[in-house]
C-alpha cells in the first residue's frame, strides 16, 4: 500500500524538490480483494474446462421422457398433451418428409393468442383453434412481425462448451439434440438441452469451484437492472423500471401478453404502488387459462387471473443483487429455478430505499452467459468496487409465497 503519512521523510523530499513528480495514490487492490478475484476466475477456468471435457450424453437425466409432436397435429390437442405431461416446450417433427422441423415452445402460443385476441372474435378463434395445425405458426410470426425462431440443432456427442455457445450466440433456451439412424440415415431427435439442465449438470460436478464464486451478483453485473439512463428514442421511456416490463394487480391480462410477445420475454414481476414485488405473471399462467378455454378471460386484471392459478404454484424466487453467483447455482442444484427477481435488501433500505422493491431480473440465460460465454477469464468486473462486506455475500434468497 503506499505512504500515507505526510510527515515521513520521503512527502517532504518530494515537496521540496520541484524535479521529483509526486507520488501518486496507490491504485493496488485490496490483498483479499485480489485472491477473492483470482479464486473467483480459477474457478469460472475449471468449469468451463469441465464442459469441454463433456459431452451432451453425460448430461441426460438416468430417465426421461421425450416427448415429439407432429406437425399436423392441431395446437389444441398439443398444448393439452404439453401441460398433462408438465413440460412447455416440445420438438417438432415433419412426418412427410421424416425431418425434424424446429421446436413448439410458450412463446409461440403466446403470438397465436395475441393474433387471434386482435383479429377475431371469442366465437370464431374457439372455432379456429380446433383446426389451426403446429405448421402453420411460423405464418402467424410473420403476420405479428416477430422473429421467426432459429432451427437449431446440435449433435448429442457435441461438448456441453459447445453446446453452450449454441444457446448464448441464438439467444435460445432450449437446443435439440439430434443423431442419424446408422442404416436409413434419417434424423433421430434424442434430447432437447435446456439452459436449466445445463446449470444443475455443473452445480451437482463442481460443487468445490462453485464454493468460490462468492463475489455478488452486483459486482458481477449479471441480469438486467432497472436504469436511470433511459434513451429519449425507448417506447416506454416513462417506465420507472425501464428496461424491465411490469405490471401491476390491475394490469389487464392482455396488456401483459402483448408484452410477452412483442418482447419475446416468459414472465413480468407484479409490483405495487412502491414498486415493492408482489407476484410474477408468467406464460404458463395465459396458457393454463387458454387451455381451459377461457380466452375472453384475457380481459381479466392479473389480480383476477391469479386466483385461477394452481394451489402447486411454487412461488416467486427472489434474491438482493448482494447474494453471490455461487448461492444462486446452488439454489438451482435444490430446486428448479427460470429466473430470480432482484429486489432491494437490507443494504439499500438502511440507504433510503424500500425493501422488497424492483431492483432488476436474472434469467436463466444470464447465467449461462456469464459462467460460460462472453466473459473472459480476468475480466470479472469492468469497474472496481470496494470489496464485498460478509453482509453482501450473506444468503438472502427466499421465496414470496403465491397469493
Amino acid at each position: 500500500m503506499g505512504i500515507t503519512n505526510t510527515t515521513s521523510p520521503l512527502t517532504m523530499n518530494a515537496t521540496l524538490s520541484p524535479r521529483t513528480p509526486k507520488r501518486r495514490p496507490s491504485t493496488r487492490r485490496p490483498r483479499a480483494y485480489s485472491q477473492s478475484l483470482e479464486s473467483h476466475d480459477a474457478a469460472l477456468y475449471t468449469i468451463r474446462n469441465f464442459l469441454k471435457g463433456r459431452t451432451c450424453y453425460d448430461a441426460f437425466p438416468v430417465s426421461f421422457r421425450l416427448i415429439v409432436l407432429d406437425t399436423k397435429l392441431n395446437v389444441k390437442k398439443a398444448l393439452q398433451c404439453l401441460l398433462l405431461n408438465g413440460v412447455v416446450s416440445a420438438p417438432l417433427w415433419n412426418s412427410e418428409r421424416s425431418k425434424f422441423a424446429g421446436m413448439l415452445t410458450v412463446l409461440d402460443i403466446i403470438h397465436l393468442i395475441q393474433y387471434y385476441y386482435d383479429n377475431l372474435n371469442y366465437e370464431a378463434a374457439a372455432a379456429d383453434v380446433e383446426t389451426f395445425r403446429l405448421e402453420s405458426l411460423r405464418d402467424i410470426e410473420r403476420s405479428l412481425g416477430v422473429a421467426t425462431p432459429p432451427m437449431l440443432k446440435d449433435l448429442p456427442s457435441s461438448t456441453l462448451y459447445e453446446a453452450a455457445k449454441v444457446l448464448i450466440q441464438t439467444h435460445a433456451r432450449r437446443l435439440p439434440l439430434l443423431d442419424y439412424d446408422s442404416e436409413t440415415g434419417q434424423e433421430v431427435i434424442v434430447s432437447v438441452l435446456t439452459q436449466y439442465r445445463l446449470l444443475k449438470f455443473i452445480s451437482i460436478n463442481c460443487t468445490r469451484e462453485i464454493q468460490q464464486l462468492h463475489l455478488s451478483l452486483r459486482k458481477l453485473k449479471i441480469g438486467t437492472y432497472v436504469s436511470r439512463n433511459i434513451p429519449p428514442e425507448a417506447s416506454d421511456a416513462c417506465n420507472p423500471y425501464w428496461p424491465i416490463a411490469t405490471a401491476n394487480m390491475n394490469t389487464p391480462v392482455f396488456d401483459v401478453v402483448h408484452m410477452f410477445s412483442e418482447r419475446a420475454i416468459s414472465a413480468v414481476p407484479i409490483i405495487d404502488d412502491d414498486g415493492v414485488v408482489v407476484n410474477l405473471y408468467e406464460t404458463v399462467d395465459v396458457i393454463t387459462l387458454v387451455r381451459l378455454g377461457a380466452y375472453q378471460a384475457l380481459d381479466l386484471t392479473i389480480s383476477e387471473a391469479l386466483n385461477q392459478r394452481s394451489p402447486d404454484f411454487p412461488g416467486v424466487v427472489i434474491c438482493t443483487a448482494g447474494d453471490s453467483l455461487g448461492t444462486l447455482l446452488q439454489l438451482i442444484k435444490k430446486r428448479r429455478v427460470h429466473r430470480l427477481v432482484v429486489v432491494e435488501g437490507e443494504e439499500e433500505e438502511r440507504k433510503g430505499g424500500k425493501k422488497g422493491r424492483l431492483l432488476g431480473i436474472i434469467t436463466l440465460s444470464d447465467v449461462v452467459r456469464y459462467v460460460v460465454g462472453e466473459v473472459g477469464i480476468g475480466e470479472a468486473m469492468e469497474s472496481v468496487e470496494e470489496l464485498p462486506s460478509t453482509a453482501d455475500c450473506r444468503t438472502s434468497m427466499l421465496e414470496v409465497p403465491p397469493l
